[in-house]
């Protein structure tokens, strides 16, 4: 079995830049085929209302955190996307219960 490619490394600094297919790639190291597989599995999702696809920079964190969850600990990229959504969701309830939390102390 081929080993999985090694996660994008860095920080992103603006979550609002947007990414094309191509800067993804190259950044990345995969092939288009293999994004593609991850916009179908639901880790990435392009920008809507665009000719080509683009993506933003929290989908290069997903897209980071898929191939570390593949490397670290042999998920699969649907198990990857599912563990994704669950994080997702996870965070936005802490911060809507931290928000709650504040509004009841007021």
């Amino acid at each position: 079995m081929a080993e999985p490619p090694q996660p994008v490394t860095g920080v992103i600094l603006d979550e609002e830049t947007i990414y094309t297919l191509s800067e993804l790639r190259q950044a990345s190291g995969l092939g288009g085929d293999q994004l593609v597989t991850m916009v179908e599995v639901g880790i990435l999702e392009p920008l809507p209302e665009r000719r080509r696809w683009c993506f933003t920079g929290e989908s290069v964190s997903r897209l980071q955190a898929a191939l570390r969850l593949q490397r670290d600990l042999g998920v699969n990229l649907e198990g990857a996307a599912l563990a994704l959504d669950l994080l997702d969701e996870l965070h936005h309830l802490r911060r809507r219960s931290a928000l709650l939390e504040r509004q009841l102390a007021d």
